[in-house]
């Protein structure tokens, strides 16, 4: 069961343009970011990205990402489906979780999610047994870090004001 809406609540979107810090890199316009190192080349988004999980948790993988997190468990395609795993989305994000048998956590390679009320999503999930740490910092940024059921490093971040 996913928790109370954070921040702006499901009335009002925010854009990740407006989740970035003054003065950061923007990209504006189709071509703008394109590298000219490989002519009619061009990297143009990350599509999603993928964590590993230990076989049988699918349930723990939906707790924690949909039911704290918020996003959105989606169904993978029946060809990837019998492998096991989880696939978790929201806006402008998607998440796959992937079953892996010898599997050991991400403890320094992560994802960073941009949050729009981290203090919210902190205090969700101390609520529910999962430390949140605060390690360095980054100019522009409150961060933090939460491991997910199994270990792997998630970074949070919420654009100062």
């Amino acid at each position: 069961m996913a928790g109370p809406p954070l921040g702006r609540g499901p009335s009002t979107r925010i854009t990740r343009a407006a989740l970035l810090p003054p003065g950061a890199a923007r990209c504006r316009g189709p071509t703008a970011c394109r590298t000219p190192t490989l002519p009619g080349v061009s990297i143009v988004a990350i599509d999603h990205v993928q964590l590993a999980m230990p076989p049988g948790r699918e349930d723990e993988a939906v707790a924690f990402y949909e039911g704290l997190l918020g996003l959105t468990n989606v169904a993978k395609p029946p060809h990837l489906a019998v492998r096991g795993g989880c696939w978790f989305e929201a806006e402008g994000v998607k998440l796959h979780l992937g079953v892996e048998a010898d599997f050991r956590p991400a403890r320094k390679a992560h994802p960073a999610l941009l949050i729009d009320d981290l203090a919210a999503l902190a205090t969700r999930l101390d609520r529910a047994g999962h430390e949140v740490r605060v390690e360095g910092g980054l100019d522009g940024y409150d961060q933090r870090y939460v491991d997910d059921p199994f270990g792997n490093r998630l970074e949070l971040l919420q654009p100062l004001p």
